[in-house]
């Protein structure tokens, strides 16, 4: 069926927000070398809102070009402390790090979209949110990351607002969404002017 929704990720929480907006979606993971790309463009001097744009316009543009007929998102997020990118920890050793270097400090998220349709990019926006993190003791660090391993080894910076993160901090200044990794919406406004969706 042509002109399909589909959103490149395999984020449970980005398809869950979609579906709980009543929006159909279909799920096609986009496979890129998420790595490289970001290595290549912090080597450029390429700003933290520019590569999350960068990375969600080749997930958007690796899905895309294979269904033109339809309508594809594609999404990341960039965390950025004093300068410095953090990524996804990989290990819970990693969290517990990232968590320790977070604490007391004020980082920032980068949360992009990229629409593609027809083979082309249509539409994008990259959305910005600063969190506080509240200074945290080891103990506690050490007890949370073994509470939420399972949970956190995808999410940049090792926490999730959404779940036991919450208390991670101090103060949130931006889109609750935009922390969540989705400009969800400026995806939905969009739509809705497009004819996407009803609204």
């Amino acid at each position: 069926m042509a002109n399909r929704l589909i959103l490149a990720t395999s984020s449970q929480i980005r398809i869950r927000l979609f579906q709980n907006a009543g929006i159909p979606v279909v799920a096609l993971p986009a496979r890129i070398d998420e790595g490289a790309i970001k290595s290549a463009l912090v080597n450029d001097g390429a700003r933290p809102r520019d590569i999350a744009d960068a990375l969600a316009q080749q997930k958007a543009q690796k899905i895309g070009l294979k269904h033109p007929e339809d309508t594809t998102i594609g999404c990341d997020q960039i965390l950025e402390l004093d300068g410095t990118l953090m990524g996804k920890p990989g290990s819970p050793d990693d969290a517990a790090e990232q968590l320790s270097e977070l604490s007391g400090t004020t980082h920032s998220l980068f949360s992009s979209a990229v629409i593609f349709s027809g083979g082309a990019p249509i539409w994008r926006h990259v959305g910005s949110v600063k969190l506080q993190m509240r200074p945290l003791s080891n103990s506690y660090i050490s007890d949370y990351v073994e509470r939420n391993w399972e949970s956190i080894r995808h999410s940049v910076g090792g926490y999730k607002l959404e779940e036991e993160g919450i208390r991670l901090f101090h103060r949130v200044d931006g889109d609750y969404f935009h922390v969540l990794g989705l400009p969800f919406l400026e995806i939905v406004n969009y739509l809705i002017e497009r004819g996407q969706i009803p609204g």
